[in-house]
């Protein structure tokens, strides 16, 4: 099946993303610039929708849009480029295993806000915890909130 001058929607449709990403995707520079229709209509070929599936696949294990640019610029047949991928999936397992770690320490703090309350009592410990918790914080919080890898 040739896939030569598909519009957005039937690109999005066979890529799995939609049209608002794919427009995304272009204005960061992840995707050229698509051909255009008489009619102004942006034109997909099968290039473009293997590297929106290749995008989609790197976002969806979680790569920030840098990561993902830097493996699109590599060259599959260059040696030094293997070298730079795998810098580049080693500091991406460093920010996974970063957040593994939050992760683990996210669920002990739920397990044991959780247990401050069975239920039973006349109000319940969870929401006051949660209260106290967010007076504490609203002094220690800087604005814009933490930083994320992604």
């Amino acid at each position: 099946m040739s896939t030569t001058g598909l519009r957005i929607g039937e690109a999005a449709r066979l890529t799995g993303l939609s049209a608002a990403g794919i427009r995304h995707y272009e204005r960061e520079g992840l995707l050229p610039e698509p051909v255009r229709s008489d009619s102004r209509y942006r034109l997909y070929g099968e290039a473009d929708l293997h590297r929106l599936r290749f995008i989609r696949l790197c976002r969806a294990m979680d790569m920030s849009l840098h990561e993902v640019r830097t493996l699109l610029g590599l060259d599959l047949e260059n040696k030094s480029d293997c070298l730079a991928a795998r810098r580049t999936l080693d500091a991406h397992l460093g920010h996974v295993r970063e957040r593994l770690s939050e992760l683990r320490t996210l669920e002990r703090d739920l397990l044991a806000l959780r247990d401050r309350c069975d239920g039973s009592g006349d109000h319940c410990h969870i929401i006051e915890a949660l209260h106290q918790a967010a007076d504490r914080t609203a002094a220690t919080m800087p604005r814009g909130g933490s930083p994320r890898h992604v």
